[in-house]
Formats: structure tokens, C-alpha cells, sequence
């Protein structure tokens, strides 16, 4: 079941669609707000979360862990509290987040005989404690920003809809759980103060706003206040990337979407998107995807 809704919130409003299937629940959601507000949040649905905070900055106070978080879009995290209640406060005038909630007892089959730390948490959660997996929140890398607009544009219909949809709640739960256990074994962190995270932040929303037209390292670097090797050697330990990279499977994944939803050529989208000649996208396309472009629509 899938279904879109457009909320009146406190100060602003919400978009936000919501996918149902196999008793899982996936939900994204973007808010705008005329200011800074504070509002309850509370369920009493007994379920493993995963949330993405994917654009904004807020805090959220959460009474059964009894903690207060305070994050920078661009991270993730898997909770488990039998009844949570939180208090959220927005930092930002827009925020996107997206998350997939399973049921508690599935989440153990999947993950009981996981790597340590799914265990650890795993184990928690059979005792009936509340839990986050990691202290360090993951970053949204390449590949967690690309399942998840997978999601969102899906095209999918009936009985293959929900075979995709949860083929990919999985790989997001795996992908949240590699990424919170790499955050929590780093042994140095490069970037330490806030500032220079939503810098971060900003450089990626600008790359995923520039596909067309994507800016060089020297005018990233000029528009976000980051000298060069600061922006590549931060890009990479909070994106697990490199700017390029990142640009890369960026630009190549809307042109997956592209040859899969649209009447537009292979030769168009090269244009579109901005690579020297059809041949030079066709050869980056197949190294990615293993396939040409042109079997994509076969």
C-alpha cells in the first residue's frame, strides 16, 4: 500500500508518503517551516527503526534512551525502544528524512546471527531494552542516498512493487549497519567541529543540484568557505567517496532513471548530463551497471 499525504504541521507543513508491505513501513517525508519549532513525536508500535536524516539540522530528545541528539543532515541510525517519545526541534526552515520500521521479531530473524554489533543490539532488544546501534551516527554515503531514491521514484507496480520495495528495506538495513559499524571503528576523525560538517553537507547538495552543469573542486571550494584539501579529504571520511566519485555514481544513477522512465535517448542524456560524447558515457555506463545503455530498454 502506498500512500501520499500533504500535512498541516505547527508553523509549516509536511509532504510525506508512506509504503506498507509484509508489516513493514517505509515513510519519507519533507517539511517546511516558517521558523524554529519544537513538537512531540510518540508511538506505541513495538518496532525496529531505521531512520535517514537526509537534508536539515535538528535535535531530538529522546526519553527512553534518555539522550539528547543534535544532527547535520546526512546521517543514520537503527533504534529500538518498545514505545518511544521524543521531542524534535527543527534547526533548519527544511527537512527531509526518510525511515523503514520492522517489526521487532523480524528484525531479530534478520539480524541475530549477523557481525558482532547487529548481536549486541539484536541481544538488547530480546531483553526488552531500549537501544541505539552505534553511539556514531553513520554518514549517507553514495550508495544509501541511491537505494533510497530508488524508493521514492519507484515504478513498480502490485506484486513487484512489494518485491522491490522489500528487496530494498534489506539492503538498507545492511548498508545502515556496515555504515554505523565503519563510524564507530574509525580510529581518527578529520573533521571535528560543526561548521565545517554543514559545509560538508552543502557540498554534496550542491554536486546532486549541479549534475548537469557539475562545478570544479576550485569553485566547490570558493562557494563553501573550504580550502581544497580540506573539502577532498572531508568529502571522503563523511561520504566514504571522493568528490568526484560521488559525481560520478551520481550522475550515472539519473541515468539509469532517465533510459528506465523516460522516451529520452542514450544520446541525450550524455548531452543532458554533461559527458564529452555519447561513447564516453556509454563506456562509464557499462563499467558502473555492466551493461550498455542501450540494454536497458531490451
Amino acid at each position: 500500500m502506498e500512500d501520499k499525504q500533504h500535512i498541516r504541521l505547527e508553523k509549516g507543513t509536511m509532504d510525506y508518503t508512506v509504503w506498507e508491505f509484509d508489516n513493514i513501513r517505509m515513510g519519507h517525508g519533507v517539511m517546511k517551516f516558517e521558523d524554529f519549532v519544537s513538537r512531540p513525536a510518540s508511538s506505541r508500535t513495538d518496532v525496529v527503526r531505521l531512520h535517514f536524516g537526509l537534508k536539515g539540522n535538528y535535535s531530538f530528545s529522546y526519553q527512553q534512551l534518555d539522550k539528547t541528539y543534535h544532527l547535520i543532515g546526512g546521517h543514520h541510525n537503527i533504534m529500538y525502544s518498545k514505545e518511544f517519545d521524543m521531542v524534535v526541534e527543527n534547526r533548519t526552515l527544511e527537512l527531509e528524512t526518510f525511515g523503514v520500521q520492522f517489526p521487532r521479531d523480524l528484525f531479530i530473524q534478520f539480524t541475530q546471527n549477523g557481525d558482532d554489533q547487529l548481536k549486541r543490539f539484536s541481544d538488547e532488544i530480546i531483553k526488552g531494552n531500549s537501544v541505539m546501534l552505534s553511539e556514531e551516527w553513520g554518514a549517507i554515503d553514495t550508495h544509501i542516498h541511491q537505494v533510497i531514491q530508488q524508493i521514492v521514484h519507484c515504478n513498480y507496480a502490485d506484486h513487484l512493487k512489494k518485491l522491490f520495495l522489500l528487496s530494498k528495506s534489506i539492503e538498507l538495513l545492511v548498508l545502515s549497519a556496515e555504515a554505523c559499524k565503519q563510524a564507530a571503528d574509525k580510529k581518527e576523525v578529520f573533521i571535528k567541529n560543526k561548521t565545517d560538517k554543514e559545509k560538508l553537507i552543502a557540498v554534496r547538495d550542491l554536486i546532486n543540484q549541479r549534475l548537469h552543469c557539475p562545478p570544479n573542486l576550485s569553485e566547490i571550494a570558493r562557494t563553501v568557505g573550504l580550502n581544497e584539501y580540506k573539502l577532498k579529504r572531508g568529502f571522503k571520511e563523511t561520504f566514504n567517496n571522493t568528490v568526484f566519485g560521488y559525481l560520478t555514481e551520481q550522475r550515472l544513477q539519473l541515468a539509469y532513471q532517465y533510459l528506465r522512465d523516460t522516451e529520452k535517448t542514450a544520446a541525450e542524456i550524455s548531452y543532458e548530463l554533461g559527458y564529452a560524447s555519447p561513447q564516453h558515457f556509454n563506456n562509464a555506463f557499462k563499467k558502473k551497471f555492466g551493461i550498455t545503455p542501450y540494454a536497458i530498454r531490451k
